[in-house]
């Protein structure tokens, strides 16, 4: 039992750490720039989609990442020079709107290229195996999956917190007019931070891909929990966004592999077998209502300093 509960943490921190991929660049997106980028989850499709082409031309799947990120960044600059710069000045209604045609344009355009059956991504050969941890087996992949996930996190500290760009960030979405009357350019500025929120979008496609299906609207539904952990987190804060990544990782996890459990401690088997994965599904819905009723400002909202 200790051992299928330490299995479920782990799956619950894998999962996890996908999310945060997803939400760091989407809170900074969101946050600091103040865009609703509903297309941000057909990047992630796009990066799984690159990733899975590469990896069966190259036989690579490291080569595969690679280019999963490169062609995920890329798109995302194009979008943001050609749509996105377009609408910062207009209401959140406009973003959503346009980001929301993106979303079918996309889904569409995967669809005629590599048609409606899914595609799989075989698991890299030097990460094929289990690996023992105090006693019992874990895939090594979704352990590699942690531990870019944390890798990313740290990575994006330093970039907020240590560096020039960081610093323009930081100001740039406490008052953006002054540092562009200052002499930063700040459309370059955004068109960086939207490519690299683009770029971690398609890394997490890219890791994604040998554990789901590599589908047309494969975007959509992470999307929405990805916004999710940005509410729970605090809108504009990367680091609320790994803490609350890792959050709504293991409740889901943990919910959907116990609650039916425990519920047929107090009702019949048939009846509890049925609610259990129903409650299980709304269980990060009601965590972010309780969140925002106590903390509307998220749990580790950014400071504005």
């Amino acid at each position: 039992m200790n051992n299928l509960l330490l299995v479920q943490v782990l799956n619950g921190l894998q999962y996890g750490v996908l999310l945060f991929l997803l939400a760091a660049g989407l809170t900074l997106v969101f946050g600091i720039m103040s865009f609703v980028n509903l297309a941000h989850g057909s990047l992630y499709m796009i990066g799984a989609y690159a990733a899975a082409v590469a990896a069966g031309v190259t036989g690579s799947f490291f080569v595969s990442v690679v280019v999963a990120v490169l062609a995920a960044g890329a798109l995302g600059m194009v979008l943001e020079l050609s749509v996105v710069s377009r609408l910062y000045r207009r209401d959140h209604l406009d973003h959503v709107l346009a980001t929301f045609g993106l979303i079918l344009f996309f889904n569409e355009i995967v669809r005629m290229i590599w048609g409606p059956q899914p595609l799989f991504v075989q698991v890299p050969e030097l990460l094929g195996d289990a690996v023992t941890i105090f006693g019992f087996t874990y895939p090594a992949y979704r352990l590699a999956i942690i531990g870019v996930g944390l890798l990313v996190a740290i990575g994006s500290y330093l970039l907020i917190h240590k560096t020039r760009m960081g610093m323009l960030i930081r100001a740039g979405s406490v008052n953006p007019a002054m540092v562009a009357a200052l002499g930063v350019n700040i459309r370059l500025l955004n068109a960086a931070l939207f490519g690299l929120g683009a770029m971690l979008a398609g890394l997490a496609g890219a890791m994604a891909g040998p554990i789901v299906s590599v589908q047309s609207g494969m975007g959509e539904p992470v999307l929405i929990t990805t916004l999710i952990v940005i509410v729970i987190g605090g809108i504009g804060s990367v680091a609320g966004a790994f803490y609350a990544a890792l959050i709504v990782g293991i409740v889901d996890t943990m919910g959907r592999a116990y609650l039916s459990i425990a519920l047929r401690q107090i009702t019949e088997r048939s009846v509890a077998d049925a609610a259990g994965p129903a409650l299980a599904s709304m269980l990060v819905y009601l965590l972010m209502a309780c969140v925002l009723a106590w903390r509307p400002q998220g749990l580790f909202p950014a400071r504005r300093a």
